[in-house]
């Protein structure tokens, strides 16, 4: 684990892949959502990703086999509690890449969203694909400048898993400032840090904001409900309830 800051923390996990699919399934993979997978290049990288984040995860103090990967609307991952596990610790948010090999995983406190993404840094991008990212002045800079489009593709794929919009922010409306490694940018309206940096073989973008909604679970449902009906008619807790009905059930 690599600790890229104290504040918000963030640390990264590069991970060599395993190709050995006849290995038992790592326990953080959802085993609806493996058997759809067509290839085995997608089972072995999803396989690598679990694995690598079950790691990072245990790094942080947490027992994987509490947790669950779940999904919102946009695919973006983020960890739930498993159904029966009441507990209120929060979680930190994940972002998982893969790349030449390897799986990159991203934790960053709760609060929080984060993205990763890496390539390799000798990487070559063909210049007729420059247009599928940028657009009008940075991409005739880009056509000047080859060699940043492997920082460009990182940092870009790196803000949409940040925003938890994937694809449905179109890496054409990111503008990624010129040469510079470490820099604040801004997209509706919301602030988001990124940072640029090699490390090992891996030209590796990280991008990370203030966290939007969370995605809700049974448990968050009913511990809702439990409280509400804790409260008196002015709103206030009444936690001698909770006693009465412990009571009542022993």
């Amino acid at each position: 684990m690599l600790r890229i800051r104290d504040s918000p923390r963030i640390e990264i996990l590069i991970q060599q892949m395993s190709s050995n699919l006849d290995e038992e399934l790592p326990i953080l993979v959802n085993v609806d959502e493996y058997s759809t997978f067509k290839t085995d290049k997608r089972r072995v990288e999803h396989r690598a990703g679990r694995t690598a984040l079950a790691e990072a995860l245990e790094n942080w103090g947490f027992d994987s086999s509490q947790l669950e990967v779940v999904r919102d609307a946009n695919r973006a991952p983020s960890l739930k509690w498993i159904q029966g596990v009441f507990k209120n610790e929060a979680l930190p948010a994940i972002s998982i890449g893969h790349a030449e090999g390897y799986a990159i995983i991203a934790l960053i406190e709760f609060g929080w969203w984060v993205g990763i993404d890496g390539e390799s840094k000798v990487r070559g991008i063909a210049e007729n694909a420059f247009a599928e990212f940028c657009k009008g002045d940075e991409l005739h800079w880009l056509k000047a400048n080859p060699s940043e489009a492997i920082r460009l593709w990182t940092s870009k794929e790196a803000v949409q898993k940040a925003m938890h919009l994937g694809m449905g922010l179109n890496p054409r409306n990111i503008t990624i400032p010129q040469s510079i490694s470490n820099q604040e940018i801004y997209i509706e309206g919301m602030k988001i840090q990124l940072e640029n940096f090699q490390q090992e073989n891996f030209q590796i973008g990280l991008a990370w904001r203030v966290a939007g909604s969370q995605l809700r679970s049974h448990e968050d449902d009913l511990l809702d409900a439990t409280r509400e009906a804790m409260r008196d008619e002015a709103g206030n807790l009444i936690f001698d309830v909770a006693c009465q009905a412990r009571r009542a059930g022993d």
